[in-house]
């Protein structure tokens, strides 16, 4: 593709040092970014763009003279309330598509992850149409309508309650086609606005590494992907009518549609794990064609299915609820506490023998996904129940009710909450005495010659770096929600006979029964409270920059990764993103400038991503300076195969080291990427990145200057874009362009 600019990608003088500044997920605007008060659009447009000063006003250039200029990518993961909002309904999906990408190393067990993930994956989209099938289906159709006393008052029911069951059943199943075709329209949304530059592959990149985010076109393959989740939720729909239908008696019509319909199940799941067929990055006729005709012919078996149900003479079988639904539901909820077994042991499994800390994500991330989705279903289902049993008398209360396995559901995600709250008390309660330890000692360090009245604002910081510390002691916490979870799950097979939680616990444990029900009751409620609290934070993430600053945090990162474990997850950002600033970098070089890439928070992944996609010759001209940088501390943590010590090295040498990483002991997100080196630590010998970690003290004192009347405020995660230490490592950068590259 042509290098030549756009019209609107404005002047570039030849010989400029141009730093170009990436925020991180705060959602920042141009003229904060670029700490100048007028700023205009130079590339790019609405949902991403480059912007620089707006020529004409006074303090235009940037320290050391730099040309500034600014990339704003925050409205790419989020941007409109619509898409805002759908993330919060996506959101198990999207949870589901980030697990897969955080396999321990790169080989071996990455394909089995890889394809545990994605038949969870399919769990997690049968379980959306068995939720649906539960309200419109079970019960509407079959319990509500049944019921005169429930279609009573009820004109938008009753027109249909005096229908045969096969009638209503087969009218309502539109409900459930429906939700299929609304995520269904939602995962066939594209990743990127428009056609992006697509650098040439660099040497080095490996085939799962940092770099390859963005690089390859994933449309392909989150295409067959949505053929298949198409084809497994269509089935579902058809396996519960079907086997609501199947009894004595039954047509060979319907037999033969249920072993078709088992048949297209199992042949989605094989589709799912054979990675040769499926994860082509380019087209593939072979696949595609594989993939679409079985979504046509699964669509083509749902009309059949819903023919015969409504013509079939053969009797129905009786039941308080919809025929085997119960069953089927509480065997898909055993089926994912099997996949998270075998997720987490393939992590256990690559531990122990790599001896590390890393791939714990993949199950907990897997476990939150699921726990989310089985609360979300149990929660619209029991809502739909209290809303036909309103207005009833009181002894009719439970005439319309869910099956026992929603019940067990919303008791084990309970227990989950609860056990979760008290292991977090706990971790708390064992580690602060540590944290606050080794925090008092870093501000002793820091300010040993502090007067006696800064005693408050020295137990402040103190407790900030404490706090800060508690990120490396989350994953006992979530490793106990992943195991609680799977055990909830695991309880759902009780409901296959029948029992009910409050029966079970007052027999084996004494606990009242009437306790274990309100119980069960504070669970959907609470349930009710995430999904609210969800839509909230969503709307005000959308609204409200600074709060985004920690709800954005979810979106931004979960929509960074491609999709390719979960087609209706949300789209990819960095498709766009990561190339769009190697293409500007590219181009800036070209013009005879040199390009300091200066990144804050997630904007120095974007960065290091982009790095890693530079021709060769390019990253000659380019320096790197990263603030709060998550790339060691979370990424190297949560997603091993792709960043590692050798992707960080990687991305030093095309920059020939001209990388500062900015770091401080009150950041709870960024860190360190190589050494936490200290003033007073003995230098590395011969390794250049040891010259790369910068640790700045935060807040810079604890008493008001003469200037001022309040102490320096301390930064935390906050860029900082004014800091005089920071403008100092661009004007260090900088010169080391000038006098090192030509």
């Amino acid at each position: 593709m042509s290098q030549t600019p756009a019209p609107s990608a404005g002047p570039a003088g030849a010989g400029e040092v141009v730093e170009l500044r990436v925020h991180g997920v705060s959602g920042a605007g141009a003229e904060q970014v670029l700490d100048r008060p007028h700023a205009y659009q130079v590339a790019g447009d609405s949902n991403g763009g480059f912007f620089r000063p707006r020529p004409g006003y006074p303090d235009s250039a940037g320290p050391g003279g730099v040309t500034v200029e600014a990339y704003r990518w925050s409205d790419l993961p989020s941007g409109t309330a619509v898409r805002t909002l759908s993330l919060v309904f996506l959101l198990p999906f999207m949870l589901c598509n980030v697990s897969a990408w955080m396999s321990p190393n790169p080989t071996g067990s990455h394909t089995l992850m890889k394809a545990l993930c994605r038949l969870l994956g399919l769990t997690l989209t049968g379980l959306y149409v068995l939720s649906i099938v539960g309200a419109a289906l079970d019960l509407v159709a079959w319990q509500c309508m049944a019921a005169p006393r429930c279609v009573r008052g009820r004109d938008w029911l009753s027109w249909l309650g005096t229908q045969p069951i096969g009638l209503r059943l087969a009218v309502l199943s539109l409900v459930p086609a429906g939700a299929i075709a609304l995520i269904w329209w939602l995962g066939a949304r594209p990743g990127r606005p428009f056609n992006v530059f697509r650098p040439p592959a660099a040497a080095g990149a490996g085939t799962y590494r940092l770099g390859e985010v963005g690089k390859w076109d994933s449309a392909p393959l989150g295409g067959r992907l949505r053929s298949i989740h198409v084809a497994t939720a269509f089935a579902t729909l058809d396996a519960s009518l079907l086997a609501a239908r199947l009894g004595p008696g039954a047509s060979l019509v319907s037999l033969v549609l249920a072993v078709l319909v088992a048949a297209v199940l199992v042949a989605c799941m094989a589709m799912v794990c054979a990675r040769n067929l499926i994860d082509h990055p380019g087209p593939r006729p072979t696949a595609d064609l594989a993939t679409r005709a079985l979504r046509t012919v699964t669509c083509g078996l749902s009309v059949l299915v819903v023919v015969v149900i409504l013509v079939d003479p053969a009797p129905w079988p009786a039941g308080l609820g919809l025929p085997r639904y119960g069953a089927t539901l509480a065997w898909v909820f055993v089926a994912q506490t099997l996949l998270l077994a075998g997720i987490g042991l393939v992590v256990l499994r690559s531990r122990g023998l790599h001896r590390t800390r890393q791939g714990w994500g993949a199950p907990v991330i897997a476990a939150v996904a699921t726990g989310l989705a089985v609360a979300f279903s149990s929660e619209l289902v029991y809502r739909v129940a209290d809303l036909l049993n309103r207005d009833q008398p009181t002894a009719e209360r439970l005439m319309i009710s869910p099956p026992p396995a929603y019940k067990w559901a919303i008791f084990g995600f309970g227990l989950a909450v609860l056990g979760t709250l008290i292991m977090a008390g706990v971790v708390i309660l064992v580690s602060g005495r540590s944290r606050y330890r080794i925090a008092a000692r870093i501000v002793a360090d820091d300010f040993p010659d502090a007067p006696p009245e800064a005693g408050p604002r020295l137990r402040q910081v103190q407790r900030t770096i404490a706090r800060a510390r508690f990120t490396e002691h989350l994953e006992p916490i979530t490793m106990v929600y992943a195991c609680l979870i799977g055990l909830g799950l695991a309880t759902s097979v009780l409901g296959l006979m029948g029992r009910f939680p409050a029966d079970i616990v007052q027999g084996y444990l004494g606990i009242p029964g009437d306790l274990v029900n309100f119980f069960l009751g504070a669970g959907s409620y609470v349930i009710a409270a995430i999904l609210l609290g969800l839509v909230i934070g969503g709307i005000f993430a959308y609204r409200t920059a600074e709060f985004r600053r920690y709800v954005g945090v979810i979106w931004d990162l979960g929509t960074f990764w491609p999709r390719g474990s979960h087609p209706f997850a949300p789209p990819c950002y960095a498709e766009r993103a990561v190339p769009e600033l190697a293409r500007r970098i590219t181009y800036l070089v070209g013009r005879g400038n040199r390009v300091l890439l200066s990144g804050h928070s997630h904007g120095s992944v974007l960065l290091a991503a982009a790095v890693l996609q530079l021709p060769d010759g390019v990253g000659e001209r380019v320096a790197l300076l990263t603030y709060g940088s998550p790339l060691r501390r979370l990424y190297s943590h949560l997603f091993p195969a792709y960043v590692d010590e050798e992707v960080l090295r990687e991305v030093g040498r095309r920059v020939g080291w001209r990388w500062i990483n900015i770091w401080r002991d009150t950041d709870q997100i960024g860190s360190w990427i190589f050494s936490p080196h200290r003033e007073g630590d003995p230098e590395a010998a011969d390794d250049p990145a040891a010259s790369v970690d910068r640790r700045q003290i935060d807040p810079r004192d604890v008493v008001a200057p003469p200037s001022d009347s309040v102490p320096p405020p301390m930064f935390g995660h906050w860029p900082g874009e004014s800091d005089d230490r920071l403008t100092e490592s661009v004007r260090e950068l900088a010169g080391r362009l000038r006098t090192e590259t030509s």
